[in-house]
């Protein structure tokens, strides 16, 4: 795992009730600022980074505040320029807090972590036949640039199912809904999607290859693993995709002026 995963990782390990109050509050600040004219209509937002300084808080939590104000329409992100102010608030804007990106994954991790760990001695080799066939399709779909997530979502449904708990079962499924449900997390799957941030086959395969083995610790360390680095792919992708196009547009501009002289 890169430096950076491992530090998104630790984010979300951190990231506990106060910081997931922080990025409402840190919300209602950048909301009270474009209303007081800090920032006007057409004004490029301060980057991630910078906010992150000021405020006192990391970078994560002022991706979930950003996404709270482009839900409301506030802002938008565009890749390879920068987030831009497109409407001022009016004093009834609020942002309307939903299920959050890392309230999700949080949820997510600790659930299919066990999962994974009860489903490791509980798993057919029908079963495992089967999750070897869904980590083809989802590489299929990684090959055309679909943004689907069918074949994902039944991966993880399969490992749920084998744990053999109904309750499991269906607290896996509400969390996949909510994924689907929360204007947070579409948004930032869009985002991502947009980037062309992909399932990764790689940590799917180590999860199947945990199961196969039986053991539980592996199996919930293989799963764990996954849920920390999508911190990764789908926190900072994005920002990675923009930090890309601007050094290509870079190195365009200086060879074309390059020919020139």
């Amino acid at each position: 795992m890169s430096i950076r995963s491992l530090n998104a990782a630790n984010e979300l390990a951190l990231l506990g009730p106060d910081e997931n109050r922080l990025y409402k509050n840190i919300a209602r600040t950048l909301i009270e600022e474009l209303q007081s004219g800090t920032y006007g209509v057409g004004d490029k937002m301060p980057a991630e980074r910078d906010l992150a300084l000021r405020m006192g808080v990391s970078r994560p939590v002022i991706r979930e505040a950003m996404l709270a104000l482009e839900v409301l329409g506030l802002i938008e992100v565009r890749i390879g320029a920068g987030t831009f102010v497109v409407r001022l608030p009016g004093e009834s804007d609020a942002p309307r807090f939903s299920v959050s990106p890392f309230e999700l994954l949080e949820a997510r991790l600790v659930f299919e972590g066990e999962a994974a760990a009860l489903a490791a001695v509980q798993i057919t080799d029908d079963e495992i036949a089967q999750l070897e066939d869904l980590v083809a399709a989802i590489q299929s779909q990684n090959e055309s640039q679909k943004a689907e997530e069918n074949a994902d979502m039944a991966f993880h449904m399969t490992i749920a199912r084998a744990t053999r708990n109904a309750a499991i079962e269906r607290t896996i499924e509400d969390l996949w809904r909510q994924r689907w449900e929360s204007p947070e997390c579409r948004l930032l799957l869009e985002q991502a999607r947009t980037a062309h941030v992909l399932p990764v086959i790689e940590e799917h395969t180590a999860v199947v290859e945990a199961l196969r083995t039986r053991d539980p610790v592996r199996a919930r360390t293989a799963m764990r693993s996954h849920m920390e680095a999508v911190i990764q792919h789908l926190l900072f992708a994005v920002e990675e995709k923009a930090i890309a196009e601007a050094r290509n547009s870079v190195a365009a501009t200086r060879r074309r002026f390059g020919k020139v002289a």
